[in-house]
């Protein structure tokens, strides 16, 4: 069995990582300061379509978390790149807002509501029972249906909101048409990551609260995995997957010192230390 690689490059989820809502979490803002201090190549992933690279540096900064633009990367991003590959220069019908469309714009994409290539459902906070409708119509009229993310519900001050993939479930109950989905926990979005910033996938790490989507996207990629208890998945909730991550923390801030380990290679022995029975 071949020896795992040394820990050259690191992805990380944001919410319920480095920030819940507007706050960040105990760790987060030295996590990164870490990485870039040390030179680490890194990205911040979110399945969030809502906002551009711009919009959420400057959410995180507000918190205290100093992400540069191209350190951020999309559910919205990994689809336009996606459909760039598939059928550059097309054209779609987007169902989202600002993060969805820019990055559509910037691959050359036309958006319009004539016979589209594709419909592309992103989150949305301002649902509109009109745009649903012209989607449903064009599906069935022959536009191909993509996701940015199956995320049934998100996370708000008030309680859970209802995000991409329930919407998604509106539309395929009203057409008979599944959507492909390319964020989360599709390995898509981790491979498209790990291109952005010319990584591998064998001296790569994810972190993440999720273990249905950031756990088992990263590890269908290829990556080793640490997931932290300051978001979805809950201590007890971790051995009812069938899957594992290589490490479980209570938060980033247990990650610091992987990276102030400095070589890559204790970085990589320390991961492989057994975890805790039980």
């Amino acid at each position: 069995m071949t020896a795992p690689k040394a820990v050259e490059t690191w992805l990380t989820d944001m919410d319920g990582v480095l920030v819940h809502e507007n706050d960040a979490i105990p760790g987060g803002p030295e996590f990164i300061q870490r990485l870039r201090e040390t030179g680490r190549k890194f990205l911040v992933l979110t399945n969030n379509s809502i906002f551009t690279p711009r919009d959420l540096r400057a959410r995180l900064l507000a918190s205290g978390i100093d992400v540069p633009e191209e350190s951020i990367w999309t559910s919205a991003l990994a689809t336009a790149q996606f459909l760039d590959k598939q059928r550059p220069y097309g054209t779609a019908y987007a169902i989202g807002e600002a993060g969805l469309t820019t990055a559509l714009h910037e691959v050359g994409y036309v958006l319009t509501d004539r016979d589209p290539d594709y419909v592309v459902l992103g989150e949305t906070r301002n649902l509109s029972f009109e745009a649903i409708t012209t989607g449903i119509r064009l599906i069935e009229g022959g536009a191909r249906f993509i996701a940015t993310n199956p995320d049934a519900t998100g996370p708000s001050q008030q309680g859970p909101l209802p995000a991409t993939g329930s919407v998604a479930a509106l539309i395929t109950k009203a057409t008979g048409h599944e959507p492909y989905f390319i964020g989360k926990p599709n390995p898509l979005m981790m491979r498209s990551a790990l291109n952005q910033i010319e990584a591998h996938s064998e001296t790569t790490v994810m972190i993440g609260d999720r273990m249905d989507t950031d756990v088992i996207s990263g590890l269908e990629a290829g990556l080793r995995t640490i997931l932290v208890l300051t978001g979805s998945t809950t201590r007890n909730q971790v051995e009812r997957f069938p899957y594992r991550a290589t490490r479980v923390v209570d938060s980033v801030a247990e990650v610091i010192e992987l990276i102030d380990l400095l070589d890559p290679e204790n970085v990589r022995h320390a991961l492989e230390e057994p975890l805790p029975a039980g």
